[in-house]
């Protein structure tokens, strides 16, 4: 074990809970590290159901582009812990991860406290420290009680497609989720919102009228056009810009590179003209990404891997958009958080054939019998696999295959294909 990962269970150890909602732990860690929270450059902070990270993304390639060095905070990660913190567009070193876990741990002194919220302190601390000029801030789950809600004065806010997920924290009710959501907005900065439900746009109407926030909603204060040859125009109240088709795959990715690019308009934190081309630079791992090298594919002769993170029925809907111009040999692994047989109703109509596998060392893992038993209800033909490696073993005659439902199953297949993100 690393030393980073001794650091990381001796501080998961400290509180019964993986998931405890709340802000007191973190306000008072944070306290006790300087308030490092309230030394940061401009933030803007992302909550919603599916699209955080893609949005994420391309707020980053776009900040880049027009040369503002950024600071990342994500989750979860997918290989390695380290993907959680970028300082300056530079995954966080071995060294540096270290010191700051030490330092968190010598000065929370032993109190309760969760490993989400040590980890966005940690977050937190190091961009305190290293000079950037923007924190792309995602939560982890839900929004009012999440731990990075500890921004006072965000320069603005970014709520993207809300759906049911993590129904055992959030419930099911999406008005009520979306309030939760919602939870990030602050009085003064404004919201840029992706397309939504009628239900998730009463629960985000309620609590932008009590906080008197500024919505900015697609389709209305900024809106797109697609162009034939993949490139899309861009409407805010800033003017009109012609960007290039996004580097992620999917039309939902034209939201998200929407969502972003609205941000930085209306924030003027970097000028749009310049910074839009950068849509075409995003990169994201494990979302419609396309393996063509590695030992996975050693095993398949050749044939691409297509992997997808989806987890959840709204991200199944727009993975099928994607990808169902095929029929698909599809490998499929998923925890026990969500309903996976509305995960697979969604997969059903373009899946030849399902492969399931467990999730290795995750708990709340669905055995591969489980998956296969409910691809079964939905008329798709399904197997089980004891691994990844049998999966594709099993799956390399296969002309089309594609590996989905999870994102820590998505960062499995990357680490075992050699391929880890950067």
């Amino acid at each position: 074990m690393s030393e980073i990962d001794t650091v990381l269970a001796e501080l998961a150890a400290l509180h019964p809970k993986l998931i405890d909602l709340g802000l007191d732990r973190t306000f008072d860690i944070l306290k006790k590290l300087g308030n490092p929270h309230e030394a940061l450059p401009p933030v803007i902070h992302i909550a919603g159901t599916n699209g955080k990270g893609s949005t994420a993304a391309f707020l980053r390639a776009m900040a880049n582009e027009a040369g503002l060095r950024c600071h990342v905070y994500s989750s979860p990660h997918l290989c390695r812990f380290h993907e959680r913190i970028r300082l300056a567009d530079k995954l966080i070193s071995d060294a540096e991860l270290a010191a700051l876990l030490k330092e968190v741990r010598d000065c929370n002194a032993g109190e309760p406290i969760t490993f989400f919220e040590v980890t966005t302190a940690a977050a937190f601390l190091a961009f305190s420290r290293v000079p950037a000029d923007l924190v792309i801030l995602e939560t982890g789950l839900g929004g009012l009680l999440d731990s990075t809600n500890v921004i006072a004065q965000p320069a603005a806010t970014i709520i993207t497609p809300i759906a049911r997920d993590h129904e055992h924290f959030l419930g099911s009710d999406i008005t009520e989720i979306a309030r939760q959501k919602a939870g990030i907005f602050k009085t003064g900065s404004p919201a840029i919102i992706a397309a939504q439900s009628d239900e998730a746009k009463i629960g985000l109407r309620d609590i932008a009228t009590q906080k008197e926030v500024t919505c900015h909603w697609m389709g209305d204060a900024f809106y797109y056009d697609k162009q034939a040859d993949g490139s899309f125009t861009l409407t805010t109240a800033h003017g009109t810009v012609t960007a290039p088709a996004p580097a992620l795959a999917g039309d939902h990715q034209y939201d998200n590179a929407a969502c972003a690019a609205a941000a930085l308009a209306i924030t003027n934190l970097a000028p749009l003209e310049r910074a839009i081309t950068g849509v075409a630079k995003a990169k994201w791992p494990g979302r419609v990404q396309k393996l063509d090298n590695g030992r996975l594919i050693d095993i398949t002769g050749g044939t691409p891997i297509w992997l997808d993170g989806a987890h959840n029925a709204h991200g199944a809907e727009a993975l099928v958009k994607t990808m169902s111009d095929k029929q698909w040999c599809v490998i499929i692994g998923a925890l026990n958080t969500r309903p996976i047989g509305d995960f697979i109703a969604q997969i059903a109509p373009m899946a030849a054939r399902i492969i399931a596998v467990t999730i290795p060392q995750q708990e709340a893992a669905l055995s591969a019998s489980e998956i296969a038993e409910a691809a079964d209800k939905y008329g798709v033909a399904a197997m089980t696999a004891p691994t990844l490696q049998a999966a594709v073993t099993l799956a390399q005659n296969e002309p089309h295959l594609l590996i989905c439902g999870s994102l820590y199953l998505a960062g499995h297949v990357l680490d075992e294909n050699g391929t880890l993100p950067d």
